[in-house]
């Protein structure tokens, strides 16, 4: 179970959110009373429409995303990032609080719509994901906040005749000793001012929100049914599809019989899309029920024969290729033919589906010459190209609405969901829910790439580390997601946990091998970082064995050089009492940095023949500043969780071009009950922050396998631990 008497930083909830409208919000800012907009860059939210209706219009001052004063006091961020269960509804929204001087409940949130002006700067693109929500949005919502503060102030000190620094801001109103007016009252006048030659965001030591626990905004939508998720989306007159999609992958329609599913009880349409044959019905389980009937004629693709073995066989031989150049310092080759002791290790890593507890939806609906789409989307932009696109309409009547997403980890980063419902709206002249089944959802993922990974390092003779090679095979997904990113570079996507090997050695040497294996594979939760850091931290164990060291101490003596990585290697095996654990108990340790997060794990395991048993996961975390601990220390206690189901059930197999892999009977979710302790230390830090939506995902595999390997000397290489003969 988790535990929560593990520095205890105070309780965490969630806050409301409904999709906003576009079109209001725009008609809201041409209409004639005034207010105050402050442009700003930021990584997103939602609240409900009324918001847009309730603030009054704003004068623009710069085109991007938007903190809005309105004339009835009502501050409004527009946020364009999505929320699904990560808590940026939360922590972005705390951001401008503090600097305007309200509390986060008082702040009025909406969903963002698709526009260039919402590009995340860290990744290019309108994209929620790489962890880089507050990552991108600390410095911009601060200084967004701090100017609207700064402009306000200006205005009620030239009203009073007083210096501005000598106003305050408290609770929705300019104060200076007895004096106050309420951003309404100012919002107007603030607007037509020039941008602040000077803008100071509050200094650290005078934060009231920031960096401190909050409750979560989000909490009370959701428990009481009100929050909107794709899946609830409901508008006059909607129909339902479900969409048969080819059991083969890459197969397409050759032909199909429709009419005994046409004669089933509120069956309006049967569809050929772009994906498959869809029924349309007033009734979801109406249109399933149909979609079963309707006999379909597939023809087979280029996967026909496609299988794991021919996958793995494929990455094998790839290995062998020339690589791309990442990393190269010193002379590995000539380091290793020096070796005392030299070690060598191959490292596999499996396919993975999302499995997000909401399965794929889109609704769609045409009105007043628009196209609105209704989806649990990581990319507006994305998503309105490709509703366009299939509508035969340019992108302006797209209408984007973003809805809470049911999980995302990835998934929602592609939009192949989207197409059929345009088609499918489109051809029955009404709006249109489509649903994927849990059995679409599994099959059909654009799932996690495999890899094959290949070590070697040399030893000194007193078992000193004096060369580390590694080379990494893999698919490359942003050379189908964003080609044009790795045109001329390696995917950067695709080394992460390789390129920054921090341990100290003389010859490092890493090249990457792309090698593609036929299906479209996407961003998982911590992308490569899962692949690589099981490689290199199960590798580092190998290491230090043969050099006949303690795992912990063999690498806090590499990382002299590495403070913030040996702080938190150091401060979780204090916490986990690394060495001094009951007897029948082992441990496993792994140390990681991505998104610019610094974390390290224990797991504490038992072994009772080949059944295996989790006690215990400790991870200390150096995520530089936090706006809200009790949302960094839910990220981190979720990831664990969804790192362990992966480490121990999980993998995708694929025979004959198609999935074997059905629903959460065979690809297994780790239950509540099968929940270790989980201790989360959060270390203090001044530095920017860093991500933490991904990273403590990737530590959990190696973390358990080096336990493992302490608890009955087996080595696992590969995934899952139920496959290797242990049990669970």
């Amino acid at each position: 179970m988790l535990n929560p008497q593990i520095d205890p930083l105070g309780e965490s909830r969630d806050q409301k959110g409904t999709d906003a409208s576009r079109r209001n919000f725009l008609k809201s800012i041409a209409a004639a009373s005034g207010g105050l907009v402050i442009a700003m860059y930021l990584p997103g939210c939602s609240k409900t429409e009324n918001a847009a209706k309730n603030a009054g219009p704003a004068k623009i001052i710069e085109a991007n995303a938007w903190l809005r004063i309105g004339t009835d006091g009502a501050i409004t961020v527009l946020c364009d990032r999505s929320e699904m269960g990560q808590g940026v509804y939360t922590a972005l929204p705390t951001l401008i609080a503090e600097e305007l001087g309200v509390s986060p409940e008082s702040i009025r949130i909406e969903f963002a719509p698709p526009g260039a002006a919402y590009v995340n700067s860290l990744l290019g693109a309108q994209v929620t994901g790489g962890s880089t929500s507050v990552r991108d949005a600390w410095e911009k919502l601060r200084m967004a906040g701090a100017e609207a503060r700064t402009r306000l102030a200006t205005v009620a000190a030239s009203n009073w005749g007083v210096p501005a620094s000598r106003c305050s801001v408290a609770d929705g109103y300019v104060v200076f000793t007895s004096r106050r007016a309420s951003f309404g009252e100012l919002a107007e006048a603030a607007a037509a001012l020039p941008k602040p030659e000077t803008i100071t965001p509050i200094a650290k030591d005078q934060y009231r929100f920031i960096g401190k626990p909050q409750k979560r905004l989000d909490t009370p939508s959701k428990v009481d049914g009100s929050a909107q998720f794709g899946i609830d989306v409901r508008l006059p007159e909607m129909l339902y599809a479900a969409l048969a999609q080819a059991p083969e992958l890459g197969a397409t329609v050759e032909s199909f019989d429709a009419e005994k599913a046409k004669t089933l009880p509120g069956v309006k349409h049967v569809v050929q899309t772009s994906a498959g044959v869809a029924v349309i019905a007033d009734s979801w389980w109406q249109a399933k029920t149909a979609r079963d009937a309707v006999a379909i004629k597939w023809k087979s693709g280029p996967n026909a024969k496609l299988s794991n073995a021919a996958i793995y066989a494929g990455l094998k031989t790839a290995a062998a290729g020339q690589g791309k150049e990442v990393r190269n310092e010193g002379d590995a080759q000539m380091g290793l033919r020096g070796a005392v002791k030299r070690v060598d290790a191959v490292y596999e890593l499996p396919m993975l589906a999302h499995a997000t507890l909401e399965p794929q939806n889109c609704t769609v609906e045409f009105k007043d010459g628009n196209c609105h789409v209704y989806a649990p989307t990581q990319v507006q932009q994305l998503a309105q190209a490709v509703a366009a696109q299939t509508a035969g309409l340019p992108p302006e009547k797209v209408l984007v609405h973003t809805t809470f997403l049911g999980g995302g980890f990835g998934r929602r980063l592609d939009v192949d969901f989207i197409p059929p419902a345009v088609e499918c709206a489109k051809a029955a002249g009404k709006p249109v829910k489509l649903l994927w089944t849990r059995e679409d959802d599994t099959t059909h993922d654009k799932y996690r790439p495999p890899a094959r990974n290949s070590c070697s390092a040399a030893l000194d003779s007193q078992g000193n580390l004096t060369t580390f090679k590694l080379q990494l095979v893999a698919p490359s997904i942003t050379s189908r997601w964003a080609p044009a990113v790795v045109k001329d570079i390696v995917d950067p996507f695709a080394i992460e946990a390789a390129h920054n090997y921090p341990y100290a050695a003389a010859n490092v040497r890493v090249d990457y091998v792309q090698h593609e294996i036929g299906i479209d594979v996407g961003y998982w939760r911590s992308v490569s970082h899962a692949l690589n850091c099981f490689t290199v931290e199960s590798f580092m164990d190998e290491v230090a064995v043969a050099a006949g060291k303690d795992p912990y101490q063999f690498r806090h003596d590499l990382l002299e050089k590495q403070p913030r990585w040996q702080a938190v290697l150091d401060a979780t095996a204090k916490k986990a009492q690394w060495g001094r654990v009951a007897e029948g108990r082992h441990q496993g340790i792994a140390l990681m940095s991505g998104y610019d997060t610094y974390l390290a794990m224990v797991a504490e395991v038992s072994m009772a023949g080949n059944k295996l048993q989790v006690h215990k996961i400790v991870c200390a975390i150096d995520c530089g500043q936090m706006v809200n601990p009790d949302i960094v220390r839910a990220q981190a206690e979720g990831s664990i969780i969804f790192g362990l189901t992966a480490a121990l059930y999980d993998d995708i197999n694929i025979a004959g071009g198609k999935v074997a892999e059905q629903n959460f009977n065979d690809y297994r979710l780790m239950r509540i009950n099968e929940v270790p302790a989980v201790e989360v230390y959060l270390l203090e830090s001044n530095e920017k922050p860093g991500g933490m939506g991904e990273p403590v995902v990737a530590l959990v595999a190696p973390a358990i396998c080096n336990a493992i390997y302490a608890a009955n000397k087996k080595r696992l290489r590969t995934l899952p631990v139920v496959k290797q003969g242990i049990v669970v």
